[in-house]
């Protein structure tokens, strides 16, 4: 079907490869948008929707791509260190499809995350929207990746986000947003990470 077919429509006039890397590349398929900073490595923001699935895939021997036209971090950028690929729609909200589940793994929804918070808060707050669609309905998310002025930067090139901010939004219109600094949560709730919706 049309709507499975893992297709990227880039919304810049004048990108081309090889030419000028792009801050906010926009991009777009059946599962997420993005908008992609070339220069960074790392997407800006994702915008996904967490829908009541049944399971019908599982990630065995899925690995992340890259996308041909867009400059993306790379597996060179997470080798012997701290940061984890994580995902920003996350593989677990969208395994009622293999093929579904394949459009997770584009780097362009990667973000270089400190394995301490992907492994534990941030999983856990996915399993919690999970359970939250299961019982209210699709719930919209936009995840929002933040650089401070002194933020890291690889040897490779790959910029590290400094904190991410999760808006979720509920189908009678509420939202609730949660603020994660870059790093080891110290096996804090989730619930911990609550902030105001600005």
């Amino acid at each position: 079907m049309k709507d499975h077919k893992l297709i990227f429509f880039f919304l810049l006039s004048f990108f081309s490869y090889g030419q000028e890397r792009e801050e906010a590349l926009i991009a777009q398929n059946n599962i997420f948008t993005v908008s992609y900073n070339e220069i960074y490595e790392q997407p800006n923001w994702v915008e996904y929707k967490v829908r009541k699935i049944a399971k019908k895939a599982d990630r065995k021997g899925l690995n992340f791509y890259t996308v041909d036209s867009v400059w993306t971090s790379n597996n060179a950028d997470y080798k012997n260190n701290i940061w984890d690929k994580g995902h920003l729609a996350p593989a677990s909200a969208f395994t009622d499809s293999k093929t579904n589940l394949k459009a997770t793994f584009s780097y362009l929804n990667c973000a270089l995350q400190h394995n301490k918070l992907n492994r534990k808060e941030w999983k856990e707050l996915e399993e919690q929207v999970r359970a939250w669609a299961k019982d209210y309905g699709d719930l919209g998310v936009r995840v929002e990746l933040h650089f401070e002025k002194n933020h890291l930067i690889l040897p490779t090139g790959a910029h590290v986000p400094s904190a991410f901010t999760k808006i979720i939004t509920f189908p009678n219109g509420a939202t609730r947003c949660y603020y994660f600094l870059n790093q080891d949560t110290y096996n804090k709730d989730w619930k911990e990470f609550e902030v105001q919706c600005s």
